[in-house]
């Protein structure tokens, strides 16, 4: 007989078990945490550099230890105070692919007692120059085409800048070669860090058209990361079958960036605190990733939807071994039934698994995997031993079992607010619970179920595309007289980005050249891959509302 979730909770979080849990209060609010957690980011670096010798990081042909990661980590964080002078506090920005001097850095920095400030490495050189600006940074460490694209950002900000894989001898004006600066293995004068310390930034798009810098504490991440591994602890006590017939060591895959809250805490973060191998990707190619999990062994497949869809879809799929994999999902956007189905049976071994979580929650929250999750295949799972779920109607009372409302969430790895933003903090931040903006609806058994979104957003593959943002941008062209930008279903990406668009009398608009415009603005990924333009005025209620729903299902494919 299996043991039920809520048995199997109890016995991992017992007294004594390494999971135990205990009541805490942070800022007036009391939390449900982990007892044994470290203190800080720092605390876990120390840990796992006992290590050594093990593998950690494999990027093409480049093999990393233990040992050599924390020490390359060392010398960014030497360089950092005893070059750039950063102190307690200051941000230091990380804008580049997945290399592992993305890993270093981040290592390096939260060790000298920085905070990480996470970039997306797809915004244009305007949102890089916000996003410098608002989080205040004083350091930047990033690749070759990520240094371009902020040289008159870094220059009129007066931020030094790393540069990391530069191509030629020659460099910018205010641009160090991290091989110049990064003395591997130095040492420097160590701060005092508190689990209470700000630790990382990572920017959240926002309904008001700007991107919102999530900020997080060390205790936040560390309990997310704690977060996971109580979650795998109790999926593997109710289902040990599961879990039999693998033989040695976990190994993760990154296939998703670092600067997504994903790739950061429970790939990277969870590859590192439990001593396994990260593979590291170039870039998403589901035919290289089939090589790679071959090559590598990997177990550990986590990314959004669209990734598993990708690889299962590839011509060469069957011609690689596949064996290894232990678990393929992860999260991001909601996965069709089909696709579980289609994971659950394509694979000697591998289980299915989805998780809800978002930047403001470290990525932990429900999750659902294995038998749970083909037999409740639309659902993302129950809530776990620190995080508290409830839904809420409209004045924020909690509403019956079934029924339908927003989804609120209360947890020690919440962020502790929003970068300088006070307002957006209270609003979505009450009484330390979070406003998560998604409405969904909890069963008998405990199992959430994401129904809609109450937010104006698309998700495009695993990334937010927030519409009023889009929108934005489309009204600074000339010709633009009224637009709408919404999502409608696609097989590949869970949604694509559709613009409804009304030109000013008597002119014309050239789809080409609208996308030319908007990529100066915009992420590709924000750009509208379907334009349709209007004649008349856009369907409005009775208070002037552009009816997006009216529109979506117009041109939603009914298929």
């Amino acid at each position: 007989m299996t043991l039920s979730y809520a048995d199997a909770a109890a016995q991992i979080t017992a007294p004594g078990e390494r999971y135990e849990t205990h009541e805490i209060t942070v800022d007036g609010v009391e939390f449900t945490a982990f007892k044994g957690a470290p203190g800080t980011l720092r605390d876990i670096f120390d840990l796992t550099t006992l290590y050594g010798d093990t593998e950690y990081l494999v990027y093409e042909d480049e093999r990393y230890s233990f040992t050599a990661t924390h020490a390359h980590a060392a010398g960014l964080a030497a360089a950092l105070v005893n070059r750039y002078g950063v102190k307690k506090g200051d941000r230091v920005a990380i804008a580049m692919r997945n290399y592992p001097e993305w890993i270093m850095t981040y290592i390096g920095a939260l060790s000298a007692g920085a905070i990480v400030v996470s970039m997306n490495a797809w915004w244009t050189a305007e949102e890089l120059d916000y996003g410098l600006e608002d989080s205040g940074a004083t350091v930047l460490v990033a690749d070759a085409e990520r240094v371009e694209r902020t040289r008159d950002s870094a220059r009129r900000l007066g931020i030094r800048t790393i540069g990391v894989r530069l191509v030629g001898e020659t460099t910018a004006e205010g641009v160090d070669r991290w091989e110049d600066v990064v003395e591997v293995g130095a040492t420097y004068e160590r701060v005092d860090l508190d689990p209470d310390d700000d630790a990382t930034i990572l920017y959240t798009s926002g309904t008001t058209g700007r991107p919102k810098g999530a900020v997080s504490t060390h205790r936040a991440v560390v309990q997310a990361l704690m977060g996971f591994g109580c979650k795998s602890a109790i999926d593997s006590l109710r289902r040990p079958h599961e879990a039999s017939g693998r033989t040695g060591a976990p190994v993760f895959i990154l296939i998703v960036p670092l600067f997504h809250v994903t790739g950061n805490v429970p790939v990277m973060l969870g590859a590192m605190a439990s001593g396994l191998k990260l593979v590291i990707m170039h870039k998403w190619d589901p035919g290289r990733a089939l090589q790679l999990i071959e090559r590598e062994r990997v177990t550990q497949f986590v990314g959004v939807p669209t990734q598993s869809w990708d690889l299962l879809e590839h011509p060469d799929f069957d011609r690689y071994d596949t064996s290894s994999l232990a678990f393929v999902g992860g999260g991001g956007a909601p996965a069709p039934p089909q696709l579980v189905n289609r994971v659950a049976g394509s694979f000697k071994a591998a289980k299915p698994n989805i998780g809800y979580g978002m930047t403001e929650t470290n990525a932990y929250g429900p999750g659902n995997s294995g038998t749970d999750y083909e037999t409740h295949p639309t659902s993302t799972g129950r809530s776990t031993p620190i995080l508290q779920v409830e839904i809420r109607d409209p004045e924020a009372l909690p509403v019956p079992v079934g029924e339908r409302g927003e989804i609120w969430m209360k947890g020690p790895n919440l962020i502790r607010g929003y970068w300088n933003r006070p307002d957006a903090t209270a609003e979505t931040i009450v009484d330390g619970w979070l406003r998560t903006g998604d409405l969904g609806r909890v069963d008998e058994e405990g199992f959430l179920y994401i129904e809609d979104r109450a937010k104006d957003m698309i998700l495009r593959g695993g990334e937010n595309v927030y519409c009023a943002e889009v929108e934005a941008a489309v009204y600074e062209h000339p010709a633009v007289y009224e637009a709408a930008v919404f999502g409608i279903p696609h097989e590949r990406l869970g949604e694509e980005v559709v613009l409804a668009v009304v030109t000013r009398d008597g002119m014309t608009i050239d789809e080409d050249e609208l996308r030319a415009f908007l990529g100066a603005h915009l992420a590709p990924f924000k750009i509208p891959t379907r334009i349709i333009s209007f004649a008349e005025p856009l369907p409005r209620n009775p208070a002037g509302k552009i009816l997006k729903r009216d529109l979506r299902d117009q041109f939603a494919d009914p298929n």
